[in-house]
């Protein structure tokens, strides 16, 4: 068989690879300590850099402006100084024969003759100086590349000129120890503010160490345990945010065991009741059993048929419970008089002779269409269920004036008892008076979700016809 090479292996952006070495890589190379340092350390080598280099600028400007200065004043000092004759019978400026430190000398234009002190060394001596001895240049500074000297000429008169030349190897030295300082005291400093970064990026993301902890914990164990927050800085505010986040996780998962313990305390009476029927009309049907007369199978199948009835409307009630639980998308312009006209027609189709003296004023929100629309039918259902036939069912929709209306829907039946007016809301709850009739107990748990979803509120009281007087108050504005 063939070896064939390992195709490379690519994935999306962000995940981890397999190498083919046996090593696990990953577009994130260094870990957020590691940047903080890596920045830290960074940012002082770029300003130690440039301080280093700004100094160093600094003080070779100002040792060779003071070399210039003074190679120039002692010149200037030479020429003006009296002559003196020589060995040679020659008149040279006496300052020549006590300047030991320098090379100088005496520069003829007009035959290029060089006069220096013997024994001494000849200075260097190029085009510009004589073009100063000639008259052409009043002075001239130059470093000669040959000797490294620093040469200065100025003009003597009668087309000669002094020519002073010093050596620049203690300045050089000078500068050359003053880089190897700043690079040893900026290399020092790097190290430091490595270190120190190391300690502060420690500090400063112990936090989100804890977040992460946290964060794992409660992938692994579900523990939804706020994090202990301390100060009040960036991180603190973070720490604070993530346990309101966790608060509202557990608030959630205790509403959903809540509801799922509701949902099968709910679910057992009629799922028992359907149970005794169906095991009657089997017993009965298995052979040499008595038969059942038609009257009570006939019952029977009664109460089956309604069992599934609730049943079909607990699980119905249960899915908009969930539905409206999830996040919502997208919010729409509701305008609330036409939701409330909708409700109202498809209540009129199933409430008999019960009629509704309806009231509506103009008032719109930002919302969803079918979740409000869902709360004020399970009003006018829950207001058609209680009121005896040929009554009237009151239904208004008006402004508060404060920014908020209230839809009120007011029956005709016993209304509420004052140790269940707190209660009604809630979900799975039902009066002794409800007890007898249909229903799943979460109708109007269903209206406080979806008033409370749009920021509104629900509240019941007694109408001043008997009845119950249910009302959800939400925000919104007139329409203009």
């Amino acid at each position: 068989m063939t070896d064939h090479p390992a195709s490379e292996q690519t994935a999306p952006a962000g995940e981890e690879v397999p190498d083919p070495r046996g090593t696990r890589w990953s577009t994130r190379r260094f870990s957020l300590r590691g940047r903080v340092t890596l920045l830290a350390a960074a940012c002082v080598a770029g300003a130690v850099a440039l301080v280093s280099l700004c100094a160093y600028l600094v003080v070779r400007n100002n040792l060779l402006s003071q070399l210039d200065d003074n190679l120039l004043a002692r010149a200037q000092a030479a020429a003006n100084s009296p002559q003196v004759p020589t060995d040679q019978l020659r008149e040279v400026p006496g300052a020549l024969l006590a300047s030991a430190d320098l090379q100088i000398g005496q520069l003829n234009g007009l035959t290029g003759d060089l006069i220096y002190p013997q024994p001494g060394t000849r200075p260097p001596v190029g085009p510009a100086e004589m073009r100063v001895a000639t008259g052409v240049l009043s002075q001239s500074l130059r470093t000669d590349a040959t000797t490294g000297m620093r040469v200065v000429a100025v003009p003597l008169g009668h087309g000669q000129a002094i020519v002073l030349a010093q050596s620049m190897a203690p300045t050089m030295r000078a500068l050359n120890q003053l880089s190897v300082v700043l690079f040893l005291v900026g290399g020092a400093g790097i190290v430091v503010a490595a270190g120190a970064g190391t300690a502060v990026a420690r500090a400063g993301l112990r936090p989100v160490d804890r977040l992460t902890s946290a964060a794992e914990r409660v992938a692994a164990t579900g523990d939804l345990r706020p994090i202990p927050v301390s100060g009040d800085d960036e991180l603190a505010r973070l720490t604070h945010s993530f346990n309101i986040m966790l608060g509202t996780v557990a608030d959630s998962q205790g509403r959903q065991r809540q509801l799922v313990a509701d949902a099968g305390h709910e679910l057992r009476t009629p799922l028992t009741s359907m149970r005794t029927n169906l095991e009657l009309l089997l017993s009965a049907s298995r052979p040499g059993a008595p038969s059942l007369p038609d009257e009570d199978r006939a019952d029977i199948e009664a109460d089956i048929r309604g069992q599934l009835d609730e049943l079909t409307q607990l699980i119905g009630d249960l899915v908009e419970l969930a539905r409206q639980d999830e996040p919502r998308e997208q919010a729409e312009r509701v305008d609330l008089m036409d939701v409330v006209e909708r409700a109202l027609d498809r209540a009129r189709r199933r409430a008999g002779e019960i009629e509704f003296e309806v009231s509506l004023q103009p008032w719109v929100l930002t919302g969803d269409n079918s979740s409000l629309e869902r709360a004020v039918l399970n009003l006018l259902d829950n207001a058609v269920k209680f009121s005896p036939q040929g009554s009237r069912v009151r239904v208004t929709l008006r402004p508060l004036g404060d920014g908020t209306a209230v839809v009120e829907v007011a029956d005709s039946g016993p209304g509420i008892a004052e140790e269940d007016l707190p209660k009604v809301f809630d979900r799975f709850y039902r009066s002794s008076e409800a007890r007898t009739l249909p229903g799943s107990g979460l109708g109007l748990a269903i209206v406080q979700h979806a008033a409370e979803r749009h920021g509104g509120t629900v509240y019941a009281n007694r109408a001043p016809e008997g009845g119950a007087l249910l009302t959800i108050r939400l925000p919104g504005a007139p329409v203009a």
